[in-house]
C-alpha cells in the first residue's frame, strides 16, 4: 500500500509503502498455505517456553548457528519474543491469524496508528539497536526525497517540517531524551521513509553471504522488506537462515514460517533457493538482498 503522497512542481515526496493492491503486485502471495496452529508446540525446532530468538528456534541436527562478530547479527539473536500463543497485534488491536504465515512475534513497539508497515520494521529494529547501546549518531533515516532525519538532533530538540515537499529542521524547547520522544522520532520517520528510501540506503550482497542484519527488499510503490534474524550452517557450509517481517496495516514484526517446506519450521533452506525466494506473503528475487553499508 502506498500510504500516501506529497505532490509538488519539481519533486515528490512518496511516504512508506509495503504493496498497493493484490491486482498490481505480482509478488505478492495470495494463496496462503494453511498450517495447524497445535504444530508451534511440538515440533522439534521450536522451543515454546523460551524467549528470544536464539533460544526459541533451535538449529535442526548437523546445523550450528555462525560465528559473527557484528553486534547487529549478535543483537538480533537476543531479541525478545512475546509468548509462543501470542498473535500479531495490528496499530488498532485487532490480531492477525498465524496460520500459513508465522511462528512467533517480536517484542517490539509499534505505535497506535497506520504507520509501522515493512521497511518501518526493519528501521525499528536498527534504530533500537542503536538506542539501547547508546550510539544515538547512528540513528539516521533517509526520508523518500532524500531528506535525512538524524535522531542525534531530534534528541537536541529539533523537530522536522514538512510543507509540501518541503522537509527542514526547527528548534524547540522540548525534552528529546526520554524513550517516548525516541519512539515518537521514529513515527515521524516510518510517514516519510519506506522501501524506496531504505532500499536505496542499503548495498547489494550476494545471497551466498548472508548474515544475521540484511534484509531482501524490492524498493518502490509497491515495494516489500523482509528482515534476516538468523543464519546457520553445517560442517559443509550449507546454510540455512531465518526471516521475519511486518506488512500492513501496520503491525507487530513477525517470525515467517517456511512455505517451500514440508515441515513447520522457520528456517529457509539456502540450497533450495533458485532465482527467487518464496515468503508466505511476497516474492522476492535473490539479486534483492542487501545489507546496512557500514557493515
Amino acid at each position: 500500500m502506498i500510504k500516501s503522497f506529497f505532490l509538488a512542481t519539481s519533486l515528490i515526496l512518496f511516504l512508506s509503502a509495503c504493496h498497493d493492491t493484490k491486482a498490481t503486485n505480482n509478488n505478492q502471495i495470495d494463496d496462503i498455505q494453511t498450517v495447524d496452529d497445535s504444530l508451534i508446540h511440538v515440533f522439534p525446532v521450536i522451543d515454546s517456553a523460551e524467549i528470544t530468538v536464539e533460544s526459541r528456534f533451535r538449529a535442526p541436527h548437523g546445523f550450528d548457528r555462525t560465528n559473527i562478530d557484528d553486534p547487529f547479527a549478535i543483537y538480533l539473536r537476543s531479541l525478545e519474543l512475546h509468548p509462543i500463543e501470542y498473535d500479531v497485534h495490528y496499530y488498532d488491536g485487532s490480531t492477525k491469524s498465524r496460520e500459513g504465515v508465522y511462528c512467533s512475534v517480536v517484542k517490539l513497539p509499534i505505535g497506535k496508528r497506520d504507520r509501522h508497515q515493512c521497511a518501518d520494521a526493519v528501521m525499528n529494529v536498527r534504530a533500537h539497536y542503536f538506542y539501547n547501546s547508546g550510539q544515538f549518531d547512528k540513528i539516521h533515516f533517509n526520508f523518500t526525497n532524500g531528506f535525512r532525519a538524524d535522531y542525534s538532533k531530534w534528541r537536541n530538540g529539533k523537530r522536522i517540517r514538512v510543507s509540501g515537499n518541503d522537509v527542514s529542521y526547527y528548534q524547540t524547547s522540548q525534552e528529546s531524551t526520554s524513550y517516548a520522544s525516541f519512539l515518537s522520532y521514529l513515527q515521524k520517520v516510518y510517514c516519510y521513509a519506506g522501501t524506496y528510501s531504505l532500499s536505496k540506503e542499503l548495498v547489494s550482497v550476494d545471497l551466498d553471504e548472508i548474515q544475521p542484519g540484511h534484509v531482501f527488499i524490492k524498493g518502490g510503490f509497491p515495494g516489500h522488506a523482509v528482515l534476516v534474524l538468523d543464519v546457520i550452517e553445517d560442517v559443509n557450509g550449507n546454510k540455512k537462515f531465518m526471516l521475519a517481517q511486518s506488512y500492513m496495516p501496520a503491525q507487530d514484526l513477525q517470525v515467517l514460517i517456511n512455505p517451500n517446506s514440508d515441515e513447520f519450521t522457520p528456517w529457509y533452506n539456502l540450497n533450495d533457493i533458485g532465482n527467487e525466494i518464496y515468503t508466505p506473503e511476497w516474492i522476492f528475487s535473490k539479486d534483492q538482498l542487501k545489507k546496512f553499508e557500514n557493515e
